[in-house]
């Protein structure tokens, strides 16, 4: 028999989640469609991280801070802890300094301050940048919680081991017959092949492979998730800053191979202490699965050049995919009432409940929501 919903989401990820949660609380009857039984992808191979501070100007930087709001709301509510919040962005060097003075400084600044480098900061640093923007959660414990209060709360049903092969207006084909619905939403994460390959290939979107690490307890607390001058060239909202060439410059002088490899430092602490630490970033269409040592060992020197740990422990390592492209996201109608949702840097965790609000407002007819404007 062809079953029937209001509103079908096809992928069970942290964008799919956000598109099913905003529409149940329409009052929509949701399902969720998903290949796999549980989430393996990279909805949970990441920091959770919910990153406000550095996020490109202009819509980026609102979707995060909204989406950072609807994450504190539903936390609670889903029995998901809040591990840290806020940030800080230890400056190495005295250039990376002068990109922090001048970011807090600016608009995108607010509520960000330069603060002494203490404990477990190395000595010797130039400086930091605080801010108290951000939420972390644990990614492999927060997806499926999430998932489980949607259903049990919310009456979403999740529909999963089902491989979607095929999506028209009204109608998506599956693995275990035809749903019916409505509103159709897809976010196939790193799967650019299956469903609409056109629309892949047009906006010219590849995967990104990144590299993490799990670190033995240090025998510290951080007191927020920490980054360094690497993630000072590769987050887009410091690009504006007129201070930011003469880093880069330094970096390619000094850190050549770090930059090469797409490397740049967040370190996260978990609830027993170990620290969740990365990342690398490389692109291709198919990236190879392979973990390269010299790679990590990249990382670890980044992180031991920034926080009081010289010789730190992995206790566990992974890759990650994501799908990536010129735009940090899109949304395109393929169809009538179906929408192709795609984050395409890295930023699910940080905007996915934004993005769902404006889809759920564009199918429904409605203005966009206020960060959207």
């Amino acid at each position: 028999m062809t079953r029937s919903f209001d509103c079908l989401v096809v992928g069970a990820g942290i964008l799919g989640l956000a598109h099913a949660l905003t529409a149940a609380r329409e009052g929509l009857r949701v399902g969720v469609i998903d290949r796999d039984a549980v989430a393996v992808g990279a909805s949970v191979r990441n920091f959770g991280f919910i990153t406000v501070t550095g996020q490109r100007a202009g819509i980026t930087w609102r979707r995060a801070r909204r989406a950072r709001d609807v994450w504190a709301e539903i936390a609670p509510l889903a029995g998901i802890t809040v591990l840290q919040r806020g940030l800080l962005v230890a400056a190495r060097r005295k250039e990376a300094l002068a990109v922090l003075e001048e970011f807090a400084a600016g608009s995108m600044g607010a509520g960000c301050r330069l603060v002494p480098t203490t404990a477990p900061l190395r000595e010797g640093l130039a400086g930091a940048l605080a801010s108290p923007h951000e939420l972390r959660v644990e990614s492999r414990e927060a997806i499926p919680r999430l998932a489980a209060w949607m259903e049990a709360s919310l009456g979403v049903t999740f529909l999963r081991r089902q491989a979607v092969q095929a999506v028209e207006a009204g109608h998506v084909h599956t693995s275990n017959g035809t749903l019916r619905a409505g509103l159709i939403i897809v976010c196939p994460g790193p799967d650019l092949v299956t469903l609409f390959p056109e629309v892949m290939a047009r906006r010219r979107i590849t995967l990104c492979k990144l590299h993490m690490l799990r670190v033995a307890a240090p025998g510290f607390v951080l007191p927020a998730p920490v980054m360094s001058d690497l993630g000072l060239v590769r987050y887009e909202g410091y690009a504006g800053c007129a201070s930011l060439p003469a880093l880069r410059a330094r970096l390619e002088a000094e850190q050549a191979d770090a930059l090469a490899d797409g490397i740049h430092l967040i370190a996260v602490q978990s609830a027993d202490g170990s620290l969740v630490v990365g990342d690398s970033h490389h692109y291709g269409d198919t990236p190879d699965p392979f973990q390269p040592r010299a790679v990590d060992d990249r990382i670890l020197a980044e992180l031991s050049a920034v926080l009081t740990i010289p010789a730190p422990e992995v206790t566990e390592r992974w890759t990650g995919a994501y799908p990536s492209g010129p735009d940090t996201a899109f949304t395109e109608a393929v169809a009538e009432g179906v929408r192709l949702v795609e984050v395409t840097s890295g930023t699910g965790a940080s905007t996915a409940f934004a993005i769902a609000e404006e889809t759920l407002a564009d199918l429904l007819g409605r203005k966009p929501p206020p960060h959207a404007g």
